[in-house]
């Protein structure tokens, strides 16, 4: 049985991958602002910090692996809100837990998004990924909803490319995963906002396998990834979602 540390497990994509490990007789923290083992508001250091210090007191013997599934969706009006949590909640939790999930040689899985190639918002990613938070939260205000989240995954994405080789030398494997549209709550508000509504039914029309993402489809590679049998990959970010990257660019990889 292993020991698994989880944010953002109460709902989506989270619960699904809490229900599927806990499903394989493993135990998990999660970390949420309801329904969780440890409740925490990651788009602070307070909260980071609660959290953090939870995780530690729950699995003192060490993590065998790190999911981080806590984030908000680009409808949000508040644009700092989509920085704090999506990437400064994921990196910080992150880099304090690191040495935790190396007592076991294990795993981490962050999630990104199939968003992330389209940000165009150079500026605003340079900030996130300097570690500026004040400076790219006021940075984040300046530009759109879309560009807020998708900025913000491609940090995370860029994030772990640059820590996976000192995170590997230490015996831990790191990965991100992208996701293309999924069926969540956060996906289902996004779908019937009356300004996202149509633009969400065209993408949705245009995934090349013909459906949207289920959470379970999220929940599988994420138990994967923290299995034995892909601890060669290391460094990569895995896109799953139905081929719309392969469709948008056909010759990036």
């Amino acid at each position: 049985m292993g020991i698994y540390a989880l944010t953002g497990g109460a709902t989506g994509i989270g619960a699904a991958i809490k229900s599927l490990l806990i499903t394989r007789g493993h135990r998990v923290i999660v970390v949420d602002l309801k329904d969780a083992d440890i409740t925490a508001d990651l788009s602070t250091t307070i909260g980071r910090t609660a959290a953090v210090d939870g995780i530690k007191g729950l699995a003192p013997e060490g993590l065998d692996g790190l999911v981080t599934c806590a984030g908000v969706g680009s409808h949000i009006p508040n644009h700092r809100l989509i920085a704090s949590v999506n990437y400064f909640g994921t990196v910080k939790v992150t880099e304090q837990l690191a040495d935790l999930v190396a007592v076991k040689n294990g795993a981490i899985v962050l999630l990104s998004s199939n968003s992330a190639p389209m940000s165009t918002s150079n500026d605003y990613v340079d900030l996130l990924l300097s570690g500026d938070e004040d400076a790219a939260l006021d940075a984040s205000e300046k530009i759109t909803g879309h560009e807020a989240y998708s900025g913000s995954k491609q940090a995370i994405a860029r994030w772990m490319r640059r820590k996976a080789p000192a995170f590997a030398r230490q015996g831990i494997t790191i990965n991100a995963l992208a996701p293309g549209y999924t069926e969540t709550p956060m996906t289902k508000v996004v779908s019937e906002d009356p300004k996202y509504g149509d633009s969400i039914k065209r993408f949705k029309e245009s995934i090349p396998v013909g459906r949207a993402g289920k959470p379970e489809d999220i929940a599988d590679f994420v138990d994967f990834l923290l299995g034995p049998k892909s601890r060669f990959i290391c460094g990569s970010v895995l896109f799953i979602d139905g081929g719309h990257d392969a469709m948008l660019r056909a010759d990036q990889f």
